[in-house]
């Protein structure tokens, strides 16, 4: 597959057409020059597995693809579909490979392209005299200039980040696929490097097509689906990768600039602010492979990982701490503390000190080791008891070097640790249980049938062990390991008391009940409007009396914004948040409550997706205050976090919105767009209501969806251990879950779940004028528009005919694409752009450069899809929908983006 064509194919079409204006985006050479060497390598790849045939089919289609996107107006786009129609199954099958093997590349490229960007930018930026937009220097400089320095440093101090890493069924790539990837881009790296001397490029190419030959024969789809058990090690290797090293890396930078030359030789003034959740392996609602026993088991496998990992890390820094008694003494405490470990065991002591003569502070550090060692092994007579015990002989150490004048090594290495153990403690993630209120209103309703000792229901029996297992999680790791229990569909105050009911049931009253923070979950347009009445409710609860007095007053609230969407659409739903957040703020505070708003934001757009830096400063006043939590879905967990540089940035623009969303001016801003546009956003919120219900609520339209789009087929596809939909048909969507809703409109190439109604929202309103200063002033307005310019930009209305067209529904399908064409152009006239993206040329260049390309994998799928639907075909149902998953797997790569 030769790329030259590829870096260069969008061609010098005319300015009046959208597809054909993205060409206008230049493509950075480093980037053309790294998806040309790919291409080609992947084009020696294809010949000499498929020989020549392969390489010209693929050719072919591709040139096709090309022109359908340069020139509209040709009849290339009804050449390439007849093209895939002469395919055998093998052939459509290889070039399908071949596409998605090409997304791959292109995206590697793509990534350490941007990569390359951020190391040389940071190579040319003086660390202690420039802030740049988004960091958190510049956070902090700005909100110093509006409440003072000393109230500035206050607030960081408070901050709070955190991400809690999920594993909804939104990452196509397989993990065998994900390491190819890596191993590629590493060799893209060290060609790099190769400029300026070392291994010879030959060596470096031969490499690199072994790697890509690899990856073309490897199997782009799972043959099974992932266990729960699989899941969370995948996410583990996320934190053996980046994260360990990332989030001290992200303080010791942040110190460095507020310390500036005194950074290193006095105490930081960073604390800690980034905390990691995970619902991998504790969310059980409607994942029935989440047991009682896998919670257990998440949790062993993480503390397993983070005990290794700091008794690795010990290890090497005591190693390199080498610092001699008569130059730097031990302090009276740190002798106490070798005191205090020779009577625990005289064998590690006497071992550390053979090791380390004259080197007290190395040989405390050498059996600190092992104990961290013994507590991974659950050797009681040397284990810590918590991670706090840990961070106190740590302390004794850091004091020691800082009394005997040596604070580089107190505040180096040494600091990085004692920020790892406070950031990560002994369970690395806090894992967070997530249930059905319906499940435990059956659950308690069964008990009060037959009794505690009664035949009780299986799933009865679930809960009350899934209780138990926290207790025993708590008694073993802290409660700091899993406290939180988050409530899906709160609808009534008495979901969250059942949580506590349940809890004394499991545990029958005894003071062995773990300590539990009930959390509720509202999702539906319903439940968001009655969410302060609920709340006001809870707070009559005894058990949330106890909680209060105990922790502060803080209370965190989750708000998913998947179901809503679905429920009254995108931007019904995205003003409803909003309005909810508002009067949840309003609430806490009248309460003197510390609120933690908790958004369920998936990958995507339909489901609440976007950069969350963004999101985070268009929120309502006092509903961030320095605390920012989400979920971290799928592919976008390797996409922010895979590598250390990109997860540096994002976890610094991260918290820098959070940082910077209670300075007064962004706060003024957001509640004087609310205000202005208060009328504005009411008829947006009904015109877009209006819209959205008279698709999805025509008759026939669940069963027109799944026809027009491979909702079927995305359930069969082996990429997540948690079902696609809560029930068994399609003749509801109430029952269908948000990511196969919003994952089959992206297949079908129109992301109708992050846009439709907003053209029909926008046009009665009609007033550019208005709607343009509404772009200017109103940040959620502004939010909503870039993300829906991202989604049209990823659609392609003539792909997307070919999928409408399997349906017997005319009508239908003409008023989706109406409703697409009018929201394209009123986005456009909104924004003052002459296509999508145009505004945003980064994103807009690479959506450019792979949008030919995902079209002709979809040619490939509608050719599947159709045979499937109409049962008239040569090839097996197997053959086909191997076929069929094959480009779903495709298309996710090319869009970057899947549910």
């Amino acid at each position: 597959m030769t790329v030259s064509e590829s870096a260069d194919a969008a061609g010098t079409p005319a300015a009046s057409n959208v597809r054909r204006s993205f060409a206008r985006h230049e493509v950075p050479e480093p980037l053309r020059e790294d998806v040309r060497m790919l291409g080609r390598l992947l084009g020696t790849v294809l010949e000499e597995s498929g020989g020549k045939e392969l390489l010209e089919s693929v050719e072919h289609l591709r040139e096709l693809s090309i022109l359908a996107y340069d020139d509209p107006e040709s009849d290339a786009l009804a050449q390439a579909r007849e093209l895939v129609e002469t395919y055998s199954m093998q052939q459509a099958e290889q070039v399908a490979r071949a596409f998605t093997c090409y997304f791959h590349l292109a995206n590697l490229a793509e990534e350490y392209h941007r990569v390359r960007v951020l190391r040389q930018r940071e190579a040319n930026v003086d660390a202690h005299a420039i802030t740049q937009d988004d960091t958190l220097p510049d956070a902090f400089a700005q909100l110093s200039a509006e409440v003072g320095h000393e109230e500035a440093v206050r607030r960081l101090t408070e901050l709070e980040f955190r991400p809690v890493l999920t594993a909804h069924p939104t990452e196509a790539r397989r993990r065998a696929v994900t390491g190819a990837i890596r191993r590629i881009s590493e060799l893209l790296a060290e060609r790099d490097s190769l400029r300026l001397g070392g291994t010879s490029l030959a060596e470096n190419e031969r490499s690199m097509l072994a790697e890509i030959d690899g990856l073309w024969r490897t199997a782009l789809i799972r043959t099974s689906k992932p266990t729960v058990l699989d899941e969370v090690r995948q996410i583990m290797a996320v934190f053996e990768s980046t994260l360990f090293n990332v989030i001290p890396a992200v303080y010791r930078r942040f110190d460095d600039w507020l310390l500036g030359e005194r950074a290193g030789r006095i105490e930081p003034i960073v604390t800690p602010f980034v905390s990691l959740g995970s619902w991998i392996g504790g969310d059980r609602d409607g994942n029935p492979n989440v047991t009682a026993e896998i919670t257990r088991e998440a949790t062993q496998i993480a503390s397993e990982k983070i005990l290794t990992a700091l008794e690795r890390s010990t290890h090497d820094i005591a190693r390199r701490l080498t610092v001699d008694d008569d130059t730097t003494k031990p302090s009276a405490a740190l002798n106490g503390l070798w005191t205090r470990q020779r009577q625990l065991s005289r064998r590690l002591t006497e071992l550390a000190d053979a090791k380390s003569a004259n080197e007290r502070h190395r040989a405390v550090l050498l059996v600190i080791s092992e104990r961290i060692a013994a507590t991974r092994r659950r050797d009681a007579d040397l284990a810590y008891a918590s991670a706090e015990q840990l961070e106190a002989d740590l302390r004794v150490v850091q004091d020691s070097l800082i009394a005997a004048g040596a604070p580089r090594a107190a505040y180096g290495g040494l600091q990085n640790l004692i920020w790892q153990v406070q950031t990560f403690g002994f369970h690395l993630v806090e894992l967070e249980v997530r249930q059905h209120s319906q499940v435990h209103e059956e659950a308690l309703a069964d008990i009060a049938e037959n009794g505690l000792d009664g035949d009780l229901k299986e799933r009865t029996v679930e809960v009350l062990d899934t209780y138990r297992a926290i207790g025993a999680i708590q008694k073993r790791y802290g409660v700091r390991a899993v406290r939180r229990y988050i409530v899906s569909f709160t609808q009534k105050p008495e979901h969250l008391a059942a949580v506590y009911q349940l809890a004394n049931l499991a545990f029958e009253g005894s003071d062995d009940a773990p300590i539990i923070d009930a959390i509720p979950l509202f999702e539906t347009f319903a439940d968001l409007e009655h969410s302060v009445d609920i709340l006001e409710a809870m707070l009559l609860l005894e058990p949330v009396q106890r909680r209060l007095e105990a922790n502060g007053r803080r209370v965190e609230v989750m708000l998913g914004y998947s179901d809503s969407s679905k429920d009254v659409g995108p931007v019904s739903a995205t003003l409803a948040l909003h309005s909810a957040q508002e009067r949840i703020a309003q609430w806490a505070q009248r309460h003197n409550i510390t609120l933690t708003l908790f958004h369920g934001r998936g990958g995507a757009l339909g489901r609440g997706g976007g950069p969350a830096n963004r999101a985070v400063l268009a929120q309502p006043p006092h509903s961030v205050d320095g605390r920012f939590k989400l979920t971290e879905q799928g592919e976008v967990i390797l996409a922010r976090y895979g590598d250390p540089t990109i997860a540096v940035q994002h976890i610094e623009h991260v918290a820098a919105a959070t940082l910077l969303a209670s300075a007064p001016s962004v706060e003024e801003r957001n509640e004087a767009g609310v205000q202005r546009f208060k009328e504005l956003g009411a008829r947006l919120d009904e015109a877009s209501r209006l819209a959205f219900h008279e698709l999805v609520k025509a008759d026939g339209f669940p069963q027109w969806f799944a026809e027009v789009t491979p909702l079927e087929e995305v359930g069969l596809l082996p990429i997540g251990s948690r079902p696609a939909r809560r029930g068994l048909s399609v003749s509801s969507l109430d029952d269908l879950r948000a990511i196969p809703w919003v994952f089959s409109w992206s297949q079908a190439r129109l992301n109708l779940a992050g846009w439709y109604g907003l053209g029909s929202a926008l046009e009665a309103v009609g007033d550019v004028d208005e709607l343009r200063a509404a772009y200017r002033e109103w940040p959620v307005f502004a939010t909503m528009i870039d993300n829906v310019d991202m989604s049209l930009a990823k659609s392609d209305d003539r792909i997307a005919q070919q999928y409408l067209a399997l349906g017997d529904r005319d009508d239908l399908a003409e008023r989706v694409l109406a409703e697409y064409r009018r929201t394209v152009e009123w986005v456009l006239k909104v924004i003052d752009a002459p296509w999508p993206l145009a505004n945003r040329r980064v994103l807009g260049r690479a959506v450019q450069l792979r949008s030919p390309y995902v079209g002709a994998l979809s040619l490939i799928q509608v050719r599947a899809l159709r045979a499937l639907r109409t049962g008239d075909h040569q090839s097996s149902k197997e053959e086909l929908q191997h076929l069929l998953l094959l480009t779903v797997n495709g298309v996710a790569a090319g869009l970057q983006n899947t549910g």
